[in-house]
């Protein structure tokens, strides 16, 4: 029987799934996203305990229905896992339209929740937030564009993936939601970059990129209101950058204790965008060292084994679904120091949400297929020929 080589693991022709899976997927990432997984767990126990008194709901509501979301997520990021990359472009394509003409119906039947911006659908039981799930399908359609090019008489899949990126950024803007578009737009640049784009042409469109903020800033009242208190010299307390702020500070390197925090109670975000709060105050600098070391071992290592792929579509789509995890995780945190302007992102896996959760395990499924260990699917094949 022919024999095929994944990597230093040799697995025969015909070979049962689960066990060609287990040879070939990133062990390192696979358990940095489970144990991810466990830590938002332990902070929805602390962080949402509160918003249900408020809300007069038993105290563990909130947790159970994260562990629910949860579940399913990692379920449909090890399904996804197990796909070949054309699998992945096939399911990826599909669900990218899929979001995109929700995004289209949103100022039709999409609601707001009071926070002014038109970003959701409400299912009475549960809301759905379609731009969650259009990101890791633009990041595929926009890198099968992108790998298109370089065939040989290929379509000009780059002047496709920008019209489409600008078409997407636009929409997003329009809810308004300009964080969730500056991330789409990171992620095409970071495709675009590693396809070989020349560097003036993305300073260009950084230029631009500055321009649509300044014009955002003169039109948009919460937009600007949003940038004069990043740029305020003073925190106002009682914001929730004050009380943010506060909690780290009062967090220091070991924290004040599980279940001693104070500021899961003043902040209403606690269990979303500002989680990363209660996990200073109560455990300390340490567990927010340890969140940001997870997030680094899965964007490192699936980096550095799409390295090693010669497949232009698989290192395009997982470049960009990479770099598009690890942003968001950086922007969010960002926003709980005060580095970056107050935005409404949630940490993957560890804030509260169900369309944040499964669309990021969707998202760390198609990177974890895309990492696996293929037959001679590394460029150093190629190099050591030539």
């Amino acid at each position: 029987m022919t024999e095929m080589v994944f990597g230093t693991a040799p697995v025969r022709a015909g070979d049962p799934v689960l066990p060609r899976w287990w040879r070939t997927i990133d062990k390192w990432a696979l358990t940095a996203v489970l144990i991810l997984f466990g830590v938002g767990m332990l902070l929805g126990l602390a962080a949402s305990v509160p918003l249900a008194e408020r809300n007069n709901l038993e105290p563990f509501y909130y947790v159970k229905r994260q562990l629910f979301f949860g579940t399913v997520a990692l379920v449909v990021m090890l399904l996804l896992s197990m796909l070949s990359p054309r699998q992945v472009r096939r399911v990826g394509v599909v669900g990218f339209f899929g979001a995109f003409v929700c995004i289209l119906l949103l100022p039709l039947f999409g609601t707001d929740f009071g926070k002014g911006a038109v970003r959701w659908f409400s299912l009475g039981f549960a809301s759905f937030q379609p731009s969650e799930f259009l990101k890791p399908g633009f990041v595929i359609i926009t890198a099968w564009f992108m790998a298109a090019a370089h065939e040989v008489a290929g379509p000009p899949g780059r002047l496709y993936s920008f019209i489409l990126t600008a078409v997407i950024v636009i929409l997003l803007a329009l809810q308004p939601d300009f964080g969730q578009a500056s991330l789409v737009l990171f992620s095409w640049m970071v495709m675009y970059f590693i396809a070989g784009a020349p560097i003036f042409l993305l300073s260009g469109i950084g230029g631009l990129t500055v321009v649509g903020g300044l014009f955002a800033y003169n039109t948009s009242e919460h937009f600007a209101r949003r940038i004069n208190g990043y740029l305020s010299s003073e925190i106002d307390p009682r914001t929730q950058i004050g009380y943010a702020t506060n909690a780290i500070q009062e967090g220091g390197f070991f924290g004040v204790g599980v279940g001693e925090g104070t500021v899961k109670w003043s902040l209403p975000d606690a269990h979303t965008d500002f989680i990363i709060a209660v996990a200073a105050e109560e455990f300390g600098l340490l567990l927010v060292l340890c969140i940001l070391a997870l997030y680094a071992v899965i964007v490192a290592r699936s980096m550095l084994r799409l390295m090693r792929e010669r497949d232009p579509f698989t290192r395009l789509a997982g470049a960009g679904l990479a770099c598009s995890f690890g942003v968001q995780a950086l922007i969010n945190m960002g926003v709980a120091v005060r580095l970056l302007p107050a935005k409404g992102m949630t940490l993957p896996l560890v804030s509260y949400g169900g369309s944040s959760v499964i669309a990021t395990g969707i998202t760390l499924g198609f990177l974890l297929a895309l990492t696996r260990t293929r037959p001679q699917g590394q460029i150093s094949d190629i190099l050591a020929r030539r």
